[in-house]
């Protein structure tokens, strides 16, 4: 049997890291740090998130002269139902649904 879309670690670690800090715009950078994700690993599953319209995404200027513009990510409605689905089903919503850092993030340097 296939694995359904949205259920790998990597993409459940994206989704917590999201729905910790909802409606908060997140860069790519934070986001590993927080996941403990490479940027091997980290960017294609932000670029499928946002194909199947589940990221919205923008770029933000540079905070200093001479810094390069950061691409900024955000779940849309539809993502942050499905983060929410996907986090239910895999026994892992409790904390991310209620804002906190899961002992799984906190243990790879997230912050509570």
């Amino acid at each position: 049997m296939a694995r359904r879309p949205n259920t790998s670690k990597q993409t459940l670690a994206l989704f917590e890291a999201f729905l910790a800090r909802q409606g908060e715009w997140r860069y790519g950078y934070d986001l590993s740090r927080e996941t403990g994700l490479k940027s091997g690993t980290l960017y294609p599953a932000l670029m499928r998130l946002e194909e199947q319209g589940l990221l919205e995404t923008r770029w933000e200027a540079a905070e200093r002269p001479g810094r390069p513009p950061r691409h900024m990510y955000q779940l849309t409605a539809v993502g942050a139902a499905e983060a929410r689905r996907a986090l239910r089903e895999a026994g892992r919503a409790g904390d991310a649904a209620l804002g906190r850092a899961s002992p799984a993030r906190l243990a790879a340097g997230g912050t509570e």
